[in-house]
């Protein structure tokens, strides 16, 4: 779009070629251990340091060079970009070997897409740009990989371009503007635009684990009076998506009634200690806390309650607009693109190491919570849409942390200092050129 006639090509660089163990495992042991926390908290933090980088490093490029390098020739680039941790230092190694053999300057950049904390197998700091989504990705870079300033281009992380249109569109969803363009998405989906909506992703948690958050968020919108309607993203997953299209909601509330007494005070206890909630939703919680405790957090009237469960979903942006809460695990795409259209997020898990530091994020910014435990869920969301004030200073501060645009700031200027290498090769081979004549 803004380089008309430019074209890229996709490497995966461990199985693109003929690698040998354990590197031709990575893309299936990254499926395995991210399903199974546990494997995936051991591994990240046994290789997440500077011995452990370096070895891999060292081995990786005595068995892997010379096929990476020899892929990456035939496809002649005139930049190599990385968007992946462990592909900054053999690819880098194996494009300065074939900058000098093809006598020209090829640009090497990093794109870093993890948001609030990243391995270290991410910083390497002879590349010749860096593109960091956050503060705490740029201190881990200058502290860990010894990236100079000058190297690193503060951007945003990268989402779809979807969201910057929506974005663009939407303005300030907190504004007259805002609400009325929600409400039109809202109508556009089929959806009520007279109840709250609730979004619901599950990401790579079990089916076991998103069911329950569903029926929990159901039984609290119903018994404490609120409207909603709860959109469920279940991907792939036909099983969870049948199942909640028969689900028998009353037995759920009923279920739910029964060990309510019980959980409330469980709930409001462990909740309100955790430390880096921000004050404004504390001060929410607490104002619910002191309704629980007078027995007035059942309403007299049910919430008229819709479940919609939705296979996969090509138009994320517009449903994340038509939302005022998105509950979610901390993928830091995920929480990126609800930031870019200022939407409050509830954190219901993470990956350990990786994604610990998006949970961060959203708590640092103020516009959401992280909650494991699917009944308080259900009861703090619940708080969250019955208070229209807290949604939206929520959303104000998740505007402050989105950047809808990234994606194309790093194109633009990607593509600007690759068209400045292009020039200045073209320039030494014609003063070469020159000179041989």
């Amino acid at each position: 779009r803004h380089y008309p006639g430019t074209t890229y090509d996709l490497m995966d660089v461990w199985t693109d070629i003929d690698s040998c163990w354990p590197y031709y495992t990575i893309k299936d042991t990254y499926k395995s251990y991210s399903a199974t926390p546990w494997k995936w908290r051991t591994l990240y933090h046994v290789s997440n340091n500077a011995l452990y980088a370096k070895f891999v490093d060292y081995h990786s490029y005595y068995m892997n060079e010379e096929k990476i390098r020899q892929k990456m020739e035939t496809y002649d680039p005139d930049v190599v970009v990385s968007v992946h941790p462990t592909m900054n230092y053999v690819p880098l190694f194996a494009i300065r070997k074939i900058s000098q053999k093809l006598n020209k300057d090829i640009p090497f950049f990093t794109v870093v897409t993890d948001f609030g904390s990243g391995h270290c197998t991410w910083f390497n700091k002879d590349v010749d740009k860096m593109y960091l989504a956050s503060e705490p990705i740029r201190k881990i870079a200058q502290n860990r990989g010894g990236v100079p300033d000058e190297k690193i281009f503060m951007t945003g992380l990268p989402i779809r371009y979807d969201f910057a249109c929506q974005a663009d569109a939407m303005g300030d969803r907190t504004s007259e503007r805002g609400k009325e363009y929600q409400r039109q998405m809202r109508e556009r989906l089929e959806i009520d635009p007279n109840k709250r909506m609730v979004l619901v992703m599950g990401g790579g948690e079990g089916v076991g684990s998103l069911s329950d958050i569903v029926n929990e968020l159901y039984a609290k919108f119903r018994m404490q009076g609120v409207n909603a309607t709860i959109c469920v993203v279940c991907g792939r997953n036909e099983k969870l998506k049948k199942d909640l299209e028969t689900r028998c909601w009353d037995t759920v509330v009923s279920q739910s009634l029964n060990s309510y007494e019980s959980l409330r005070s469980r709930f409001f206890t462990k909740l309100l200690q955790h430390a880096s909630r921000s004050r404004r939703i504390q001060m929410a919680l607490d104002r619910a806390a002191a309704k629980a405790a007078k027995g007035k957090d059942v309403a007299d009237t049910p919430g008229n309650v819709t479940v919609v469960p939705m296979g996969f979903v090509t138009n994320m942006a517009e449903y994340m607009v038509a939302a005022d809460v998105l509950v979610s695990k901390a993928g830091p795409g995920t929480i990126a693109e609800a930031a870019a259209v200022g939407l409050p997020v509830m954190v219901t898990s993470h990956l350990p190491g990786q994604e610990a530091g998006n949970v961060d994020i959203v708590l640092n910014g103020g516009f959401g919570d992280f909650c494991e435990d699917p009944e308080s869920i259900g009861l703090e969301v619940a708080c969250w849409l019955q208070d229209p004030q807290l949604l939206d200073v929520m959303s104000q501060k998740a505007m402050k942390v989105g950047h809808p645009h990234a994606a194309e700031e790093i194109v633009l200027d990607i593509g600007r200092t690759t068209h400045q290498w292009i020039e200045r090769n073209l320039s030494r081979n014609a003063e070469t050129n020159t000179a041989s004549e």
